[in-house]
């Protein structure tokens, strides 16, 4: 059976500002605090930013996670409640690992 896992993807929101590093975004860490509950439940199994001028990033949650669960949380990240990110959720298929 595959791996199929409902992937977070981010975007920069209309309150990113262009100009300010990625670390000094307002509201930033607050995004950080929220996917590091995830992270401390065991249901996260990769997450960071993207480094090119797009920004954005990609949380990557543990096998076994339903789409339901991974969209209501991504739904209550506080940055993109505030506006700072967006999130698409992708369907995607573990095609190689370790």
């Amino acid at each position: 059976m595959p791996d199929i896992r409902y992937v977070v993807v981010h975007r920069p929101g209309p309150r990113w500002q262009a100009d300010v590093p990625l670390f000094e975004q307002e509201g930033l860490q607050a995004h950080v605090e929220h996917y590091r509950q995830l992270l401390a439940q065991g249901k996260l199994a990769l997450g960071g930013p993207f480094l090119d001028a797009a920004a954005g990033g990609m949380m990557i949650p543990a096998a076994g996670l339903d789409e339901a669960e991974i969209l209501e949380f991504a739904k209550a990240d506080p940055a993109v409640v505030s506006g700072l990110l967006t999130f698409e959720l992708r369907q995607w298929m573990v095609g190689m690992q370790a």
